[in-house]
């Protein structure tokens, strides 16, 4: 059974492609049963971050698992999309599977190098599919291993130290827009997790009023309270917080436009002709992209923010080399069990016949001899455990040396023991 990815990512569709597949967090439980339910699907998860959707499946089978899963994508919240998505698609197979949602999980992949969410993202992928009990034994291990590698990386390299996450670089953004944030007013669009980031460090950079607002008011005063700065707006007021604003910093969970261009601009004809500088850095978006056109304001989305802090990501890039190696590791040993896996039942259950024969024999031996003391019953137990160890030790060992190398050559030996000595592995 082959272990694969299919995703679209920051590297090759552009975010209104992809925020056309993002699945909001309300329906990933919906989407994994729908994908498991697939035949040729056996597991499977869904990681989902600003740069990427990604599928990792354990299929029956390779070529009819993939289309599947194509047709999954495509299809599950869409009648039809205008465009070609497999131009967008890649699909990795196998040890490239692995080693990319290592390179993942540690940072490499991200957006911008090492940045400190994608930790947290791929552990909710993970309890998603376990929720969802689309997650089997195979991706159970995979991102277990994925997010070791993860801490590792962090806890042994610099890859996650001077460079700003997806919040801070936006914010950095403002500040080389703006020269300072001091005295300067914004608004944040949205209470999660990159708003409450966002608004604390407007206010620690000496903004003048963070207006917060979100779909609820209950939720706004909570991250008001929890940061302990900030006003908290109420969705009316939308326009005259876009009125007052300098900057805008975007990031809810939306699955349509927030600001549309009409909003912006009815708020822009009460500024006088100051600018506004938005940032959105929400996926799917939350500014429509024809807020751009309007007079004095300029709109930055998600992949226009890489390319103003990529001069920032230095030091991460030097332990680039270092971070390698620790996924080299991780996928050197996520593929010796993935091989041996195979195997292990077998084993189990060939040890295991051997010794429920053996104890049932001594058994028999010691009802039929009742003269014999402890010591000679001690004498021929220990005998026939040496027996039954030297008899299936050169078996194991070569079955295990199989399974290490190239995994497909421990299969046909672990049929063929399965069928002679008529192994019961069902339940293992």
């Amino acid at each position: 059974m082959p272990l694969v990815c299919l995703g679209l990512s920051h590297h090759t569709a552009p975010v209104e492609v992809r925020e056309r597949h993002v699945f909001p967090a309300a329906r990933m439980e919906e989407a994994l049963v729908a994908l498991r339910d697939y035949e040729a699907v056996h597991e499977a998860l869904m990681l989902q971050t600003c740069g990427r959707i990604e599928i990792y499946a354990e299929l029956a089978d390779y070529e009819t698992g993939v289309a599947q899963l194509k047709a999954f994508l495509q299809h599950f919240r869409h009648a039809t999309v205008e465009y070609d998505l497999e131009s967008y698609l890649y699909t990795l197979l196998g040890r490239e599977a692995v080693d990319h949602l290592f390179r993942v999980s540690t940072g490499l992949d991200s957006m911008l190098i090492g940045e400190a969410e994608i930790l947290g993202q791929v552990k909710e992928a993970y309890a998603a599919g376990r929720d969802a009990e689309s997650v089997g034994e195979i991706l159970h291990k995979l991102l277990r291993e994925a997010m070791s590698a993860g801490k590792a990386a962090r806890s042994q390299t610099r890859i996650g130290e001077e460079s700003p996450s997806v919040a801070t670089a936006a914010i950095d953004l403002a500040k080389k827009r703006f020269g300072s944030l001091e005295g300067r007013n914004v608004l944040v669009i949205g209470a999660g997790k990159m708003g409450s980031a966002a608004a604390k460090r407007f206010r620690s950079e000496g903004a003048h009023n963070v207006g917060i607002l979100s779909r609820t008011l209950e939720r706004t005063r909570e991250v008001v309270a929890q940061i302990g700065a900030g006003e908290a707006l109420e969705p009316g007021e939308l326009v005259a917080a876009l009125a007052s604003a300098d900057i805008v910093i975007t990031s809810t969970g939306a699955t349509h436009f927030v600001l549309m261009p009409e909003i912006v601009a009815e708020a822009m004809a009460r500024r006088a002709g100051r600018p506004l500088f938005i940032i959105d850095i929400a996926v799917p978006r939350d500014a429509h992209p024809a807020i751009a056109e309007l007079p004095g304001v300029t709109l930055v989305d998600i992949d226009g923010l890489k390319s103003h802090v990529d001069e920032k990501l230095e030091v991460r890039r030097e332990a680039i080399p270092q971070v390698e190696e620790i996924v080299a590791e991780y996928v050197h040993r996520f593929q010796q069990w993935y091989k041996a896996r195979a195997t292990v039942p077998v084993i189990a259950s060939l040890t295991q016949k051997a010794e429920n024969v053996r104890a049932a024999e001594l058994d028999r031996l010691f009802a039929r001899c009742p003269d014999l003391s402890e010591r000679e019953k001690m004498l021929i137990t220990g005998a026939s455990l040496t027996i039954i160890s030297k008899l299936l030790h050169t078996v194991v060992t070569k079955l295990r040396e199989k399974s290490a190398g190239d995994g497909s050559e421990a299969i046909t030996p672990a049929r063929l023991l399965q069928e002679l000595f008529e192994l019961d592995v069902a339940d293992r």
